[in-house]
């Protein structure tokens, strides 16, 4: 039921939003303005959107809202809506959820209802309510729509069935302050934050709809200090949640970004700190369609990239590099590392599977990146407002190859691109080519900027200095024979008590010289590794009485998160936790 080519592929669709209008563009394979939409001319288009499976498509124009059919290219309704800013359409494509800015009335009554529910197929309004912020503004449905749920004063008001004049649950907890409900099917869960005060932690409880009464209802909780803000994520398959907690100001003075923390809590009641081995701020969190992995982009630049597996496990690290942001492909196979914003837009693929990079593209000054429902193609662009200049957007594939380009005269501006949705299994995953694929577009290679020379040295020999030792890629898979990767710390622990062996070894074999030398062994068991030898008494007796402190935090940290009350003092020393951590590795390592 979607457009197709002569061959039956599929023709993808891209919708443009710009001071030239609101229009759709058909391709790959070829690309030409689609005559499914009629190009909706000048500025005025604020907003649009497709259902979840791109078989309709809304868009307000500063008078109305409108909703066509993508399949008969019919218009279904229209809605006098000139200051809609928001649309959202529910899973199923029952329900078209519209939102403007809420005003009140010069006599400071309360202003009218600003967030409309509209019945798709009848047009009719189901209901209105006042939604005072922009923020979390459209109600949160199940993939069925069987489930609807909204924030409401501190309390998830939940409604079935698109029932939205009776109220068929509410979670009320002390100062709700987010919620996510889950994806997948039916049993439903819901992730809800709460904001630590007055010494009190933060913490964050999944809850099975709808099943909220009771000291025992909760599935799992996690509590944890140094979070002024959330961010919850669940898998697919609605197994965990990746918490990422930030504070605005880190009290340190280390990052100008605040600090963040990486939690793990699984609905088996299961929870974990993701231990990062790079300080510094985390950019960026993503699952894996798969459910049974994760990717974390953290640490100051040039920012680590580690896939972590479902025990926070570090599975493979891809090095140090130029990146704040990754995208895993919509069949969980291949994953794009980049860095935009502030960064020159350099990227890299992966093949996941094998651990092998794809290709190095390089999208300059980009603002936006989306993966194609197909697996194959990428869409970068370059949107005002973040930037007002070189506005443009460009389709590749993932081998690096541009197939296609459109740059906005320079008295024009680009908005917004997006692709079409298409329903997962639409499209099958295919093998992965590291050729890249033909193109007629040139790719253009970015210039590169050299370094600026003082008079003095412009005609002496260049000499190669870094700022950054970049790290290489790393595979933390165990070696047979290892329960668990090494650690960066074991690591170097592990080198240094090789090190001595060797020397001893060394000596023994000066001593003797008719003795030939045993071999220095190649891998040392991880136990091996947590014995700390530094050949010093009194340091050993501090790197034991420092480990007996962190034991003693651990278990008051899951005394806290079982939801026990802990003594000032106690929050006091759990508070201490990294700085015995730091304390710790200095003393291990010999410094």
């Amino acid at each position: 039921f979607f457009p197709t080519n002569n061959c039956g592929s599929f023709y993808f669709t891209s919708l443009v939003r710009g001071s030239e209008g609101l229009y759709m563009v058909n391709g790959p394979p070829h690309f030409t303005e689609s005559t499914v939409f009629p190009r909706e001319s000048g500025k005025n288009c604020k907003v649009y959107t497709f259902s979840k499976d791109g078989t309709l498509f809304a868009w307000g124009n500063g008078e109305k809202v409108n909703i066509i059919s993508v399949t008969n290219k019919g218009l279904l309704h229209s809605f006098d809506l000139p200051k809609a800013v928001c649309l959202e359409f529910s899973p199923k494509n029952t329900v078209l959820a519209t939102w403007q800015p809420y005003t009140t009335s010069k006599d400071g009554t309360a202003g009218i209802p600003n967030l409309q529910l509209y019945d798709v197929k009848t047009g009719t309004c189901l209901k209105s309510f006042i939604q005072k912020k922009m923020q979390n503004w459209c109600p949160s449905w199940s993939e069925d729509e069987t489930l609807c749920a909204r924030s409401v004063n501190n309390e998830v008001h939940f409604f079935e069935n698109n029932n939205f004049n009776t109220i068929a649950n509410k979670l009320h907890l002390q100062k709700i302050n987010d919620f996510v409900l889950s994806p997948g099917p039916q049993p439903y869960k819901v992730a809800v934050y709460v904001p630590g005060s007055k010494g009190a932690p933060s913490f964050v409880r999944l809850y099975q709809y709808p099943n909220f009464a009771g000291p025992h209802a909760a599935l799992a909780n996690k509590s944890f200090f140094k979070a002024d803000k959330v961010t919850m994520l669940w898998n697919k398959k609605a197994t965990a949640v990746l918490v990422i907690a930030s504070t605005d100001v880190d009290k340190t003075g280390a990052s100008y970004y605040g600090e963040q923390t990486l939690h793990y809590i699984a609905t088996n009641g299961e929870s974990a700190v993701v231990q990062l081995p790079k300080n510094g701020p985390i950019y960026d969190v993503v699952w894996n369609s798969s459910s049974t992995e994760f990717c974390a982009v953290y640490g100051f630049m040039p920012a680590k990239a580690t896939i972590f597996n479902l025990k926070c496990d570090p599975v493979f690290d891809f090095g140090t590099g130029p990146r704040n942001a990754a995208y895993y492909s919509p069949h969980g196979h291949i994953l794009v590392l980049a860095g935009f914003g502030n960064l020159r837009g350099q990227m890299e693929v992966w093949d996941v599977k094998n651990y092998k990079l794809i290709s190095k593209p390089v999208a300059s000054d980009s603002t936006y990146f989306a993966w194609c429902p197909d697996g194959e193609h990428i869409l970068t662009a370059t949107c005002a407002p973040r930037l007002r200049v070189n506005n443009g957007y460009k389709i590749w594939h993932y081998t690096g190859s541009i197939l296609h380009k459109y740059d906005v005269p320079s008295n024009a501006e680009l908005w917004q691109v997006s692709w079409q949705p298409f329903l997962d299994g639409i499209f099958p995953a295919k093998t992965i080519t590291y050729q890249a694929v033909p193109s007629e577009v040139p790719n253009e290679e970015p210039k590169v900027a050299t370094a600026y020379r003082p008079p003095a040295l412009r005609n002496k020999p260049i000499t190669n200095s870094k700022l950054h030792e970049e790290e290489p890629p790393q595979n933390m898979k165990p070696q047979s024979g290892n329960d668990k990767p090494l650690s960066k710390t074991a690591l170097k622990n592990q080198r240094k008590h090789e090190a001595k062996k060797a020397a001893k070894q060394e000596a023994r074999s000066d001593r003797s010289p008719d003795l030939a030398p045993t071999p220095a062994p190649q891998s040392t068991p991880r136990n091996t590794v947590s014995q700390s030898i530094s050949g010093d008494p009194e340091i050993d007796k501090k790197i034991k009485n420092l480990k007996k402190k962190l034991k003693a935090i651990e278990q008051l940290k899951e005394q806290a998160a079982t939801g026990k009350q802990l003594e000032k003092n106690q929050l006091e020393k759990i508070q201490k936790e990294t700085a015995l951590l730091q304390e710790l590795e200095d003393l291990e390592l010999g410094i």
